[in-house]
């Protein structure tokens, strides 16, 4: 009897489990319920009997919001990846016998990489895997990271300067800087340009909480110059048409310009350093079949030029 009783208990182990797990993901039992298509008290009882069986409360309960225990913490790092493998075990299987044929591969990036990072690799990936449910989701770096923390994404591609303790960064490819200026622009016609004459001018950088608005400042702080900004504007596209038209300068990465702009590109390598873009991925997060082979192809797409800059 006492083996029926053992027996039934992890049987219904992978339920709790999985409820748990959603039930963190969506920082709510109401939202866990919905998506699990179960009953809000049934997701309840679910937590409430792996608690009694592991003898662990595993959420602090303060009114509405709920919050990991530091046993709910331990759990939850136990219980994801078992849960994940699970729930995934005929795509894996699949995988491993050379088919990748179904399921669904979600990538965070900002417009900038969507628009001239991820392109080719995108392209390759869906022509060769036609059957995986491809999204790009366009958000920013803080958003990005909120969705891979959520799980709601497998992975992001973009530029990071601080590196959080629960992420993993890893460049892929590296693009120069650029100073960009309108086709009659006085730094047009100078043989060599300084951050000093770029100070007399105002720039156009995208919106002061991303990476780059923080590059130029610290920079311009390294040589003890100010910078002036006549306009903020988010997107590469958008801030160089506004350089075509004559509203001021900027400083960006090279990897926007395609050559057919109306605008003369000055290097500024000697004053700022390469951008990278790479993998962000969440540490200790089990990447399915259709990320690590999307991950694969990016590598192809920058393989040769990372060992270039790296060399």
């Amino acid at each position: 009897m006492a083996e029926d009783k053992q027996s039934y208990y992890k049987n219904n182990r992978l339920k709790q489990m999985r409820a748990f797990c959603e039930v963190v993901r969506s920082g709510s039992v109401t939202l866990a319920a919905q998506k699990l298509f179960l009953s809000q008290p049934s997701v309840t009882l679910q937590i409430q009997a792996m608690e009694r069986e592991l003898g662990a409360t595993v959420f602090e309960r303060r009114g509405p919001v709920l919050k990991l225990t530091p046993d709910g913490e331990t759990l939850y790092a136990l219980s994801k990846p078992l849960v994940d493998g699970i729930d995934s075990l005929e795509e894996n299987f699949a995988a491993l016998h050379g088919r990748l044929d179904s399921g669904e591969l979600k990538i965070g990036a900002g417009e900038s990489t969507i628009l001239y990072v991820l392109p080719e690799a995108v392209r390759r990936f869906v022509a060769a895997h036609p059957g995986i449910q491809t999204t790009l989701h366009n958000v920013t770096g803080r958003d990005g990271l909120k969705m891979l923390r959520a799980d709601e994404i497998d992975l992001v591609v973009g530029s990071m300067l601080d590196v959080p303790e629960d992420i993993n960064y890893e460049p892929v490819a590296m693009f120069d800087p650029a100073l960009i200026v309108p086709l009659n622009h006085p730094l047009a016609a100078q043989a060599e340009v300084t951050l000093e004459d770029i100070s007399q001018y105002g720039l156009i950088l995208p919106p002061r909480h991303l990476s780059t608005w923080n590059t130029v400042k610290y920079v311009f702080q390294q040589h003890n110059l100010t910078f002036k900004v006549t306009l903020e504007a988010g997107g590469w596209e958008v801030i160089k048409k506004y350089v075509e038209l004559g509203m001021g300068i900027s400083i960006v990465t090279d990897i926007c310009l395609t050559g057919t702009e109306k605008l003369v590109r000055i290097p500024l390598k000697q004053y700022f350093p390469q951008r990278g873009y790479g993998l962000v991925l969440r540490k200790g997060k089990f990447l399915s079949p259709q990320a690590r082979r999307f991950v694969e192809i990016l590598h192809e797409v920058y393989g040769t030029q990372m060992g270039g800059a790296q060399s």
